[in-house]
């Protein structure tokens, strides 16, 4: 009999465990924490646990964040994602800083089944022949080309280079997007250099590039080593200008470059801090951001993770369940969305089709210059 009411205890204790995991919908996040990209996948995170701090709530039950380090790595990126969804268990899954991770992490979550909202990673790839893999950013042709159209029909500048990292998928293709429009609408291609992640060296590159006197040169670099080439080239004497893409966007660079920095420009989403006019979730996201964190201005990797979370939110409040199959339909669904980045809506390729603004550094800070309609 002891034993019999012991069972029943067991099954009663295992049951209530059951319908407890029933109540709690999680949300797994695998973003780069260390290694070469944590400056912008801890302000994607942050920008998640924004989100949930203030909607921690969906259909009436509790999300659990699970967080995971993809350590910047490919091969970690992958590992990350597994775990999320063989030990976690979790519903969706947001992520992540990076097209290479993005890339690696999304062959597992398609295997398994498992929805996955990409932050800022822009490569066409990323989603290409994917079922379960969406992003709340632009791609890159979309980005490159905007850069080229405002180089060469905003500021009328006619000769133009690129300086494209050789060994990172997103610096390659965003060269080539830049490139393929610029030519496209008249413009001329005078140089296309390259470098590798880590180098710390770029006279040769920019010695070249005085020689060829590009109007501007596009730099599709993360900001660390963006600065660098920044700097070198003020060092060296160049005059033509610097136009980069949205991985420059780190409040960091003016700290790495100092007044090299002065005029650089580069796409971005359309959100900043300092723009005048902003939508109601912009205004909202800024200011709760600003509660959180006195000490720095939110940017747009923060703006990209908290609209994930948003853009999950809808997808499983119109399914009206946390099934991964179910969120991933209503992901395809999703219609003009006002997130934080402006206006969101999910195209065929799971690809966000929304607006892109121009950035320049001007006396230390970022000014948001205005929209850009791409020539693609």
């Amino acid at each position: 009999m002891r034993k019999f009411f012991a069972a029943c205890l067991v099954v009663a204790l295992l049951a209530g465990v059951a319908f407890a995991d029933d109540d709690v919908i999680k949300v797994g996040v695998f973003n780069c924490l260390t290694g070469q990209n944590a400056f912008g996948g801890q302000l994607e995170l942050e920008g998640t646990q924004l989100a949930h701090s203030l909607m921690p709530e969906i259909l009436g039950k509790k999300v659990e964040l699970v967080i995971v380090d993809n350590k910047s790595d490919k091969v970690e990126a992958a590992n990350a994602v597994t775990r999320l969804i063989e030990n976690d268990k979790v519903n969706a899954i947001i992520g992540t800083y990076g097209s290479s991770l993005a890339m690696a992490g999304g062959e597992v979550a398609e295997k398994a089944g498992i929805p996955v909202i990409g932050t800022s990673c822009t490569n066409p790839l990323v989603t290409e022949g994917k079922k379960y893999y969406f992003r709340v950013c632009f791609i890159d042709p979309f980005q490159g080309a905007g850069a080229a159209t405002y180089a060469f029909r905003n500021l009328g500048l006619k000769k133009a280079a690129t300086l494209v990292d050789m060994s990172n998928d997103y610096s390659v293709g965003l060269g080539k997007f830049f490139r393929d429009s610029y030519k496209k609408m008249g413009g001329e291609i005078v140089a296309n250099l390259f470098y590798q992640s880590g180098d710390t060296d770029f006279t040769a590159q920019l010695t070249e590039l005085i020689a060829k006197q590009p109007d501007i040169v596009f730099l599709p670099a993360y900001f660390a080593e963006g600065a660098i080439v920044l700097k070198q080239a003020k060092e060296l004497g160049a005059n033509f200008r610097f136009i980069g893409a949205d991985a420059m966007d780190n409040p960091e660079i003016v700290t790495l470059g100092g007044d090299a920095v002065e005029g650089f420009m580069h796409t971005t989403f359309a959100y900043d801090p300092s723009m005048q006019e902003m939508n109601e979730t912009a205004a909202k996201f800024t200011e709760e951001w600003r509660k959180v964190h006195p000490d720095k201005d939110p940017n747009v990797n923060s703006a990209l993770g908290y609209d994930c979370y948003v853009m999950l939110k809808d997808a499983i409040e119109r399914a009206g369940s946390a099934e991964p199959e179910k969120i991933r339909d209503a992901l395809e669904t999703t219609k003009d969305l006002p997130t934080v980045t402006g206006i969101t809506t999910i195209n065929a390729t799971h690809d966000a089709e929304k607006e892109m603004g121009i950035v320049e550094i001007r006396g230390g800070k970022k000014t948001f210059l205005g929209l850009v309609k791409p020539e693609v």
